[in-house]
C-alpha cells in the first residue's frame, strides 16, 4: 500500500473514532508499528493529528470540515458568519447554487432567506437547515452516507449532469502552489465534479486554512473564480494571493 493511501486510511479512522493506537493501525493496515509511527509523524507535521502516547488524536476537527453532532458551528463561528454574509452578495434571485459539505457552507445555508433559489447539496446538516425554507428548491444527489455528507459515484454522476450557476466549496487547506486540498479521498470526486460543472466556483474558507496543505488537492486556484474568507486573514497573505492573480474577498 502506498503511503498516500495509508495516510488517507489513518485519517478516515481518526475521523470516525477521534483517536487511535499504533497497534490498532498496524493490524488494520498490515504494516509495522515503525511504519505507522513514521506516518503519524508526517501527518502531525501537516497539522492533521496530534501524537499521544501509543497513538494519535484528531487535531482541530472543526478546522477540517468535520461537523459535531451537537454544535457544528461551535469553532470560529464569528468568522463563518462573516464569510456567509459575504457569500450572500454573490447570489441573485432564482440562482442555481451548490453548497459543498462543511461548517462554513452550513453557515451560508443558515444565512439564506426563504427566497426563490435552487440549492444542490450533499450535506445532511445543510439539508436539515434548508428543508423548512419552502421557497428554496432543495436538490439532493444520491450516494451513501460518509459522516455528514452523501458521497460515491451516484452523487458525482448526478452533479455532473446539472446546470449549476455558482458553487460554494469548502476545503481543509488553501495554498498558492497546492491549491484547495482535503484530508481524505471520500469527498474528492464530488468536489472535483462541482468545480468542473459550475459556471462560477467560490471557495468559502476561514483564514486559519491559508498557507497549509492537506493530502489531496481537488482544485488549483486557477480553477476557482474567487476565495471568500474573513477579516482575520493577514494583509500580507491576501496581497500574496492577489499578486498571483487570485481574487480574494476578505473585507
Amino acid at each position: 500500500m502506498n503511503p498516500i493511501r495509508r495516510h488517507e486510511l489513518i485519517m478516515e479512522v481518526l475521523l470516525n473514532q477521534k483517536e487511535v493506537t499504533v497497534n490498532e493501525l498496524s493490524e488494520r493496515l498490515g504494516v509495522t508499528g515503525k511504519t505507522i509511527r513514521e506516518d503519524l509523524t508526517r501527518l502531525e507535521e501537516q497539522g492533521l493529528l496530534v501524537r499521544v502516547h501509543g497513538g494519535a488524536v484528531l487535531a482541530q476537527s472543526d478546522q477540517f470540515g468535520i461537523l459535531s453532532d451537537t454544535e457544528p458551528l461551535a469553532t470560529n463561528s464569528a468568522e463563518k458568519t462573516e464569510i456567509a454574509a459575504r457569500a450572500l452578495r454573490y447570489m441573485e434571485p432564482d440562482d442555481i447554487l451548490a453548497l459543498d459539505g462543511g461548517s462554513t457552507t452550513l453557515a451560508i445555508a443558515r444565512a439564506l432567506d426563504n427566497a426563490p433559489l435552487t440549492v444542490i447539496t450533499n450535506d445532511l446538516y445543510i439539508i436539515s437547515e434548508l428543508t423548512p425554507k419552502d421557497r428554496i428548491r432543495l436538490v439532493v444527489p444520491g450516494g451513501y452516507r460518509v459522516r455528514n455528507v452523501l458521497a460515491g459515484p451516484e452523487a458525482v454522476d448526478y452533479i455532473s449532469r446539472l446546470n449549476i450557476g455558482k458553487a460554494f466549496v469548502s476545503a481543509t487547506a488553501v495554498h498558492l502552489e497546492h491549491g484547495l486540498s482535503v484530508y481524505t479521498g471520500d469527498s474528492l470526486d464530488y468536489k472535483q465534479a462541482l468545480v468542473r460543472t459550475a459556471r462560477k466556483v467560490y471557495a468559502a474558507v476561514d483564514h486559519h486554512k491559508f498557507g497549509s496543505t492537506a493530502l489531496r488537492t481537488f482544485a488549483t486556484l486557477a480553477e476557482v473564480d474567487g476565495l471568500i474568507t474573513d477579516r482575520g486573514l493577514p494583509a500580507e497573505t491576501a496581497e500574496a494571493f492577489r499578486r498571483a492573480g487570485i481574487s480574494i474577498d476578505c473585507g
